[in-house]
């Protein structure tokens, strides 16, 4: 399945765990694993707490002050913080899942990270069952 994403800062992290919900309870499988993907070079998926929206700041300062966006960069876009960062986090994350239930942890959640926003993105879920 594809979903879009509508991101509305330059770097954001956006919960996308029931798009994820969504696709596994639509198919016909009961377990498998569920793949999340990212067709963009800027942005990435990671798993990470969801309980306390502290750690998604904590998450977002230091990575904006350990790759900021430097003039010193030779990318003619001038996003090459975006790049480094998307290409630290990853592109796609794989999740278990039994019952049609995400196998994650008490605490964990899927996030769309956007790193060169605000954009209209996608997100490419592909159930295995």
């Amino acid at each position: 399945m594809r979903y879009s994403v509508k991101t509305s800062l330059r770097n954001q992290l956006i919960d996308i765990t029931d798009l994820v919900i969504q696709s596994v309870t639509a198919s016909e499988a009961s377990r498998g694993l569920v793949n999340v993907f990212v067709p963009h070079t800027t942005a990435a998926i990671t798993i990470n707490e969801n309980s306390d929206p502290d750690v998604v700041h904590d998450i977002l300062h230091w990575m904006v002050d350990t790759i900021p966006n430097s003039s010193e960069f030779k990318h003619l876009e001038g996003n090459s913080d975006a790049h480094i960062k998307a290409t630290l986090v990853g592109s796609s994350i794989s999740i278990p899942f039994s019952d049609r239930s995400l196998l994650l942890g008490t605490w964990q959640c899927v996030y769309f990270c956007e790193f060169d926003g605000p954009r209209n993105r996608e997100i490419i879920v592909t159930v295995v069952g």
